[in-house]
């Protein structure tokens, strides 16, 4: 496969995870709204563009974090390259340049999602809900990843979507924790409090993980049990063992089908080994944002040794 029908496909790929989490940033940061904000809390909207890296873009065009103009900037907003608006559109785009690597239905999908948002982008705001605009954006996704997973081909094009995908959301399930964790919660007196577990209760409602949690651990919601969850339970279709095996397992099949083992293949096994290796124990011990950030950076860095392997231009 040429490197720029990769790359197109790869970024398919993230960019619609990107904007799945964009919306599910809204919606943590709409319900951790509702916990009164005495005490001396931070700014529940702030903590979430600094922990999704967006605070300085947001800071330059809107100001004061509030939350019209976050809904906005993580929404609507074409200058913010994470936007939904701004993925939607990428996706779609990367998509029509390799429109003959597609099936009908993952074109469809795409199409109808950037049509949508169009059409969106044309009503008053004032007739927009929040919740409408996260859940729009969620089953948008959820129908692209549906079509890709039930029509294509399992081949060297799979495998580059499937790569984008889970290297995206192996980052934004960090950085969805790292708001909980170390953004949302002021003071260290407060773990294991109340506020603590309505917070960690409102994350996985998030995710879309509150359920699948509960069938796996049952009983109190615990931070311990949530990293554990979120981080090393392969069993979790969020958690950061799933993903970096995914994309263990995605780069292992473009190793066997082009006859070449490469940095992209070491550094994901590297990775995988150091999760299945790890204990929730030493990761508190650690600390959690402290582990959070450096998982961030190998993300980063195994998404540059894929980049320059196998594709072709660089992306945001």
């Amino acid at each position: 496969m040429l490197s720029r029908t990769a790359d197109n496909l790869y970024w398919i790929a993230r960019y619609m995870e990107r904007a799945d989490t964009s919306a599910r940033l809204l919606e943590v940061g709409s319900r951790i709204s509702l916990i009164p904000s005495a005490h001396g809390y931070r700014s529940e909207w702030d903590s979430l563009l600094q922990a999704s890296g967006m605070a300085e873009g947001f800071a330059k065009k809107y100001g004061d974090p509030v939350q019209r103009n976050i809904e906005s900037y993580l929404f609507f907003d074409r200058d913010n390259g994470s936007s939904v608006a701004s993925c939607i559109t990428g996706a779609r785009e990367n998509g029509r340049i390799v429109r003959t690597a597609l099936t009908a239905q993952v074109w469809d999908a795409l199409n109808v999602a950037y049509e949508e948002l169009r059409a969106l982008e044309r009503r008053p705001r004032s007739e927009l809900q929040q919740s409408r605009l996260t859940e729009w954006t969620m089953r948008q996704a959820a129908m692209v990843r549906g079509a890709i997973d039930a029509t294509l081909l399992r081949n060297d094009g799979y495998n580059f979507l499937n790569i984008g995908y889970y290297l995206e959301r192996a980052d934004n399930t960090a950085r969805l924790m790292d708001v909980k964790y170390y953004v949302l919660l002021p003071r260290v007196d407060f773990v294991g409090s109340g506020l603590d577990n309505y917070q960690w209760t409102t994350l996985l409602r998030a995710m879309g993980a509150h359920r699948a949690f509960h069938w796996a651990y049952g009983g109190e919601v615990t931070a311990a049990k949530i990293a554990h969850f979120l981080i090393l339970n392969p069993q979790s279709p969020r958690s950061l063992t799933t993903c970096v095996a995914g994309i263990a397992n995605h780069l292992g099949r473009l190793a066997k089908l082009y006859g070449q083992e490469t940095e992209a293949q070491a550094r994901a096994r590297t990775m995988l080994a150091g999760l299945e290796g790890e204990t929730v124990d030493r990761i508190i011990d650690e600390g959690l944002h402290e582990y959070l950030t450096r998982f961030i950076g190998d993300a980063a860095g195994l998404g540059l040794a894929i980049q320059q392997t196998y594709l072709s231009r660089a992306h945001a």
